[in-house]
């Protein structure tokens, strides 16, 4: 190899480590400051979550990450315990079989989600309406299977079904809020959502990754998309 294409590929993997470096240092500051400032909040949360309905507070649920390496996601339970999954398998079966399905929000909206969910609790309700059902997910962000910023991590179930164009999404780390959550959330068509997943994927950049950042509280005040 001639030592100047050397030098450049050398120069370019550099590049690339210390933008992950970066990256990762910004997501642990971020999420340790997340988790102490939420502590509190968690607690009452998962207490209302006990009191509403049997089972525990915190849902595990088997994820792919970067690469499609298995992790186990951790949120807020929002659903009672031992609810039929194959509801949701049928639900993405048909959304990435082109036959989607909207219900309209309060406002009126068309939503692509699942309309009148009754596994969902009442306590679930009002969790994903502000998405803090997501604040666990800061732990797997300090266990470095999550970023702050990133693609929806992806049940393995959903992945089985992906066309080979969708594959980009698992070069990078998934992430609790993304180009997805910011623009339009549940209003986007899946095809849609994961054409943002795979745009982050293809130019994470930092003045991206700060952006996103900055225009996520606006989204979650708004409950633009949330369902």
């Amino acid at each position: 190899m001639p030592m100047v294409a050397f030098k450049e590929e050398s120069t370019a993997v550099s590049g690339t480590t210390g933008r992950l470096l970066a990256y990762r240092a910004l997501d642990v500051s971020i999420a340790l400051v997340v988790l102490v400032l939420t502590a509190p909040l968690l607690l009452v949360l998962c207490l209302l979550i006990r009191l509403d309905s049997a089972g525990p507070a915190i849902f595990r649920q088997r994820r792919l990450g970067r690469h499609r390496r298995p992790f186990t996601v951790h949120k807020l339970r929002t659903m009672r315990v031992q609810c039929d999954e194959g509801i949701h398998r049928a639900y993405v079966e048909q959304l990435l079989g082109g036959h989607e399905q909207t219900h309209a929000d309060a406002d009126g909206r068309d939503l692509y989600k699942l309309a009148a969910d009754d596994r969902v609790t009442r306590v679930g309700r009002v969790l994903r309406k502000t998405s803090l059902d997501e604040l666990p997910q800061i732990i797997d962000v300090l266990r470095g299977h999550m970023s702050i910023v990133g693609p929806r991590p992806v049940i393995p179930y959903e992945a089985d079904l992906y066309p080979p164009e969708y594959e980009r999404r698992f070069e990078v780390k998934p992430g609790i809020t993304g180009l997805w959550q910011v623009n339009g959330r549940n209003e986007r068509t899946y095809r849609e959502m994961v054409e943002l997943d795979i745009a982050w994927a293809r130019d994470h950049s930092l003045g991206l990754y700060l952006s996103i950042l900055l225009r996520t509280p606006l989204v979650l005040l708004a409950r633009r998309g949330a369902a």
